[in-house]
C-alpha cells in the first residue's frame, strides 16, 4: 500500500503572508510530490502557476520560496541542501539558488517541505519556526546589523544556540540587486539577487529548529547506498581535493590551462595565483575543515587569523569562486584582501561572484577611460588595487556614492556606460558568470547560455570529465561510449550535455549536493529517491522530473519577456585571451548558435524561439497555458 505521505517528506507546505500576517499550512498529495519532487521543481511550479505576469521583482507581489527536497535532512551524504527562488531583480526571469549548512535539515525536522513568503511587512520582521510553531517577530532592532550579530541576537532571543538562521545583512536590506541570502555565516544562496527580494519584503531572517525527522521508506537500502558512497567517494581525486582544502585547491592548475578568470576574463597568466590558492591558504592559516549537515566531504575551510593576518574567522574561508572573483579577476594576489572581501560579503550578504564581477568590469571601464575618478568618487579603480576593491564592497553594500551604481549589477552598469562596453560585460541574462571558462570547456558555455537563471556554473556541465575513458564511465549506460575531443560541440555532444545537465537539475530537485554527488550516476540518484520515498522511481522518471522543472522555468521566463535572444554569451568568449594557453582559442559563434538550437530541439522546444511546444507541455503535465508564440 502506498504511503499517504512519501518517505522523506514532512508533509506540509507553509505559506506566510507578511502583508496581513497570515500563516497557513497546506497539505499536498502524493502526486504533487512525485511530479515536482522538491527544490527547483517546487519553485518553478509555484512561480509559474501563482505569480502574476509582469510583477516587480522588488514589489510586494513577488514570492520568495524556500524549498526542500526528499533527500534534505535524510541520512545520506550531501543531504544538507535547500533551495531558494523568486523572480530575479537582475534578470527579470527566474532566480534559482541552492545552499548548504544545516538550515534545510532543521526546517525538515521542524515539519515543513517548503515556505512560500508573500506580501511585504509594514516594518522589519523575522520568522521563527520551531517544531511546527510559527510566529512573525519584530526585527526593528536587527535592521542594519551584519549577519554575525543577527544570528547571535536571534539565538539569544529564542534561547537556543542550535537555531539555524537564513538571513540578510545590509546588502539585502538596501536591495543591492545581487544581494544573497546567508544560511549561517558562510553558506550563501548566492545567485539572482534573492537577498534583495528578501529585503524588499522587510524580512530580515527565518530562524528554524526541529527535532522530528521524517522516516524513510527503505532505511536498509539507503544505508547500503551510503556505505558504497563512503567507500568510494575519496577514490575520485577531485573529491579528495575538496576534502583536504575545499574548492580552489586546484587554482594553480587552472591558471596553467587557462581556466582561471583573470582581469575581467581578458587575460590568462596570473603568477600571483600562488598567493591566493586554497591549498596554500589552508596550509598557512587552516584550522580544520567543516561540513554541512550529514556530509563527510567536509569541504568548508576554517581559518585562524594571526597578528599579521587579521580577519574575522567566523565568516569561514573563501570558496574557489570567491578566491577568483575577489582575487585574480580583479587582479589582486593579496590573500588578506580576499579574506577581508569574503568577510565583508558574508557579513553584508553579497554574492561574491557578482560583487567581484561588477568591480572587474568597472576596472576595465576605468582602464579604457570609459569611467573616470569623477564617476568613481575619486577611487583609482585599477586592477590589482586591494584598497579600491574593499572600498567598493563597502560602498556597494551601503549603496553609497559610486557603490549605488555598482549595486545595480554588471548589465545595468554596462547600459549606463554604453560605448560598446557590453562586449566585455561578463553576464548572461544579467547574472555574472560562474568562474569556469567556456573557451576551454564548450559545454559549460552552452550551459551559461540556456540555463533559465543565467550563467550558473553549478547546474552545468564541465567538459574535462569526458575527455578520457575513465570519465565516460558514468554515462556509458546512457549510450555515450567514447570520449569526446576537446572543444567538441557536435550534436552528439549536445545530447550528452542535455543528459548531464538534467542530472544536475535532478540534484537540485532532490536537493543533494553537487560536490558530494560527483561519484553518482543517474541510476544511483533514482535508487536514492526510491529508497527515501518508497516510490518505484527509475531513471526515466528522474529525467522527466528534471525536464518538467526546466521547462516550467523556461515558460516562466518567456511569460516575463525573455526569449531566445537572451540565451547569448558575452562577446569576450568569442575572442581569445591575451595570453596563456587560450591566447589562440575562442568559441565559434555559429557553432554555439547551432548547439543552442539543437538543444532546444532535444528539449521539445521550438528550435528558433526556444518556446516549449504544446505537445511537450502536455506530455510533461504542466498545468499552465503556453505563452503565445506569436
Amino acid at each position: 500500500m502506498e504511503m499517504s505521505i512519501p518517505g522523506g517528506y514532512a508533509g506540509k507546505i507553509l505559506r506566510i503572508n507578511l502583508t496581513n500576517n497570515t500563516i497557513l499550512e497546506e497539505v499536498v498529495d502524493n502526486i504533487f510530490y512525485r511530479r515536482y519532487l522538491g527544490g527547483t521543481g517546487f519553485i518553478s511550479y509555484y512561480l509559474l502557476s501563482e505569480l502574476p505576469q509582469g510583477v516587480d521583482p522588488l514589489g510586494s507581489d513577488n514570492k520568495l520560496i524556500f524549498a526542500l527536497g526528499p533527500v534534505t535532512g535524510m541520512p545520506m551524504i550531501g543531504s544538507g541542501r535547500s533551495a531558494v527562488g523568486a523572480k530575479s531583480p537582475l534578470s527579470g526571469g527566474i532566480a534559482l539558488s541552492q545552499v548548504g549548512e544545516y538550515w534545510g535539515a532543521e526546517l525538515k525536522q521542524a515539519g515543513y517541505d517548503c515556505i512560500i513568503v508573500e506580501g511585504k511587512a509594514g516594518h522589519p520582521v523575522y520568522i521563527s519556526i520551531i517544531d511546527g510553531e510559527v510566529s512573525i517577530k519584530d526585527a526593528g532592532h536587527l535592521w542594519g546589523k551584519v549577519t554575525k550579530e543577527t544570528q547571535q541576537i536571534i539565538r539569544k532571543e529564542l534561547k537556543d544556540e542550535k537555531i539555524r538562521v537564513a538571513m540578510i545583512g545590509p546588502g539585502g536590506e538596501n536591495k543591492v540587486k545581487f544581494a544573497c541570502i546567508m544560511n549561517g555565516l558562510y553558506d550563501a544562496a548566492g545567485r539572482g539577487g534573492l537577498g534583495a527580494v528578501m529585503g524588499s519584503k522587510n524580512l530580515k531572517a527565518i530562524a528554524v529548529r526541529g527535532h522530528r525527522l521524517p522516516s524513510v521508506a527503505d532505511a536498509e537500502k539507503l544505508s547500503e547506498i551510503r556505505r558504497w558512497f563512503t567507500d568510494n567517494m575519496y577514490k575520485v581525486p577531485v573529491v579528495k581535493g575538496w576534502h583536504e582544502a575545499g574548492t580552489g585547491f586546484d587554482m594553480e592548475t587552472y591558471e596553467k590551462v587557462g581556466e582561471l578568470p583573470v582581469r575581467n576574463w581578458r587575460d590568462g597568466l596570473f603568477p600571483g595565483v600562488k598567493n591566493i590558492n586554497a591549498t596554500d591558504l589552508v596550509r598557512s592559516l587552516g584550522a580544520g575543515m567543516e561540513s554541512c549537515y550529514s556530509c563527510p566531504v567536509r569541504c568548508k575551510k576554517q581559518l585562524k587569523p594571526d597578528e599579521k593576518n587579521r580577519f574575522d574567522s567566523a565568516y569561514g574561508g573563501p570558496e574557489y569562486e570567491t578566491l577568483s572573483a575577489l582575487g585574480s579577476n580583479v587582479g589582486v594576489d593579496n590573500i588578506i584582501t580576499v579574506l577581508k572581501g569574503n568577510e565583508l560579503c558574508n557579513a553584508y550578504s553579497l554574492d561574491t561572484i557578482s560583487t567581484g564581477g561588477v568591480i572587474a568590469f568597472a576596472m576595465e571601464c576605468f582602464e579604457r577611460g570609459l569611467l573616470t575618478t569623477e564617476d568613481t568618487g575619486g577611487i583609482q579603480l585599477n586592477f590589482g588595487d586591494s584598497e579600491a576593491v574593499l572600498k567598493c564592497v563597502e560602498l556597494i553594500a551601503n549603496r553609497e556614492a559610486f557603490g549605488n551604481l555598482l549595486a545595480e549589477g554588471t548589465s545595468h552598469l554596462a547600459a549606463k556606460v554604453g560605448r560598446n562596453s557590453d562586449d566585455f560585460a561578463i553576464h548572461v541574462k544579467g547574472i555574472d558568470a560562474g568562474h569556469h571558462e567556456p573557451r576551454l570547456m564548450v559545454s559549460c558555455g552552452l550551459g551559461f547560455m540556456i540555463n533559465p537563471h543565467g550563467a550558473d556554473h553549478c547546474c552545468n556541465v564541465l567538459d574535462s570529465r569526458f575527455l578520457t575513458e575513465a570519465g565516460m564511465k558514468s554515462v556509458r549506460s546512457l549510450g555515450f561510449l567514447e570520449p569526446f575531443p576537446e572543444g567538441d560541440i557536435s550534436p552528439r555532444k549536445v545530447a550528452l550535455f542535455k543528459a548531464e545537465h538534467l542530472k544536475q537539475v535532478m540534484l537540485d530537485c532532490m536537493l543533494l549536493c553537487h560536490l558530494a554527488a560527483v561519484p553518482l550516476n543517474q541510476q544511483m540518484l533514482a535508487d536514492i529517491t526510491a529508497a527515501v520515498t518508497g516510490w518505484d522511481t527509475g531513471v526515466v522518471e528522474m529525467f522527466t522530473i528534471a525536464e518538467r522543472a526546466l521547462t516550467m522555468a523556461r515558460l516562466f521566463n518567456i511569460r516575463e519577456g525573455l526569449s531566445a535572444e537572451d540565451d547569448k554569451l558575452p562577446q569576450r568568449y568569442y575572442q581569445p585571451k591575451t595570453d596563456s594557453p587560450l591566447d589562440d582559442q575562442a568559441l565559434d559563434p555559429e557553432k554555439m548558435e547551432q548547439a543552442k538550437r539543437y538543444y532546444y530541439t532535444l528539449m521539445g522546444w521550438d528550435r528558433d524561439t526556444g518556446i516549449p511546444l504544446p505537445e511537450k507541455v502536455e506530455e510533461l503535465c504542466i498545468p499552465r497555458r503556453l505563452p503565445d508564440s506569436g
